[in-house]
């Protein structure tokens, strides 16, 4: 495997990291995920955007994303990826310093970390049939809507999903489901399509704002709001969103079924639709 370490394109062999970054001793960086059909990356921009924005955040030289694409694709090609699906994953943390708790002197480089590998979608079985899900109490900070390394928690509850039979787990804060360890969260009430609000407490899925997009081109209401844990079986249906979940259906729900127990028909249409977004 090929990949690219600050400025080099090399055998993944070859690629070290020092002991004292600062994405190893504080969780000190980002991280972002894309997929690539036919060497061309799936709504590339946005999540260069994201990676931008989340940088800008975290006063790191945002130069990474301006290449973001161009490593991404490249990689794809270095790779002999580009007559299949390939998952594509970039890290930049604040650089090799040492270790301090405030930032390193101006000038030291980020570490920029990327590599391309063979991307399976989930079985299309279980797309067909739903997916089991949990829920969790939220124990991660204030800050989930930038993309860090520093994924502790997320670990924690996906283990416990995975524990559980699960596929995902889903964080409840104050009674209201908000996002998933790694996906972001939507229902079906009463005819709208209802997700938790953009803020600083969920990370804004590249793909939910495109499922959004989706919703509002084919006339499905649209509503940012919360979607309450004792109300959610009264859902008609439940779904995930992510770049390697797509557009996921929640059949079971902490053992208890939703809706029908079985994928609805707007999430159905919309996968459809999402799908013919990569042909």
């Amino acid at each position: 495997m090929q990949v690219y370490l600050n400025g080099a394109y090399l055998d993944a062999s070859e690629a070290h990291i020092s002991p004292d970054d600062r994405g190893f001793l504080f969780a000190d960086g980002l991280y972002e995920a894309l997929l690539a059909y036919h060497g061309r990356i799936l709504l590339g921009e946005p999540h260069a955007a994201r990676m931008r924005a989340g940088l800008t955040a975290l006063q790191i030289d945002t130069s990474p994303a301006d290449r973001l694409l161009e490593l991404g694709e490249r990689l794809v090609a270095l790779n002999q990826l580009t007559d299949r699906p390939a998952l594509i994953y970039a890290q930049v943390t604040r650089g090799s310093a040492p270790r301090r708790h405030r930032f390193p002197p101006a000038g030291t480089p980020p570490t920029c970390y990327l590599f391309a590998k063979p991307f399976a979608s989930q079985p299309a079985e279980l797309f067909a049939s739903g997916c089991a899900a949990i829920t969790v109490p939220d124990t991660r900070g204030s800050r989930c809507d930038i993309k860090t390394i520093g994924l502790l928690a997320n670990v924690l509850a996906n283990e416990a999903a995975h524990a559980a039979g699960a596929l995902e787990a889903l964080f409840v804060r104050d009674g209201v489901i908000i996002e998933g360890s790694h996906s972001n969260v939507m229902a079906v009430i009463r005819g709208e399509l209802v997700t938790y609000p953009s803020c600083n407490y969920i990370l804004t899925g590249v793909t939910r704002n495109c499922v959004l997009d989706l919703a509002r081109t084919m006339g499905i209401p649209v509503r940012e709001g919360p979607i309450f844990a004792s109300e959610v079986y009264a859902a008609d249906e439940l779904f995930l969103t992510g770049t390697t979940l797509e557009i996921m259906p929640i059949a079971h729900l902490d053992g208890r079924p939703i809706g029908a127990g079985r994928p609805g028909p707007v999430a159905t249409r919309l996968f459809a639709a999402y799908r013919q977004l990569s042909q």
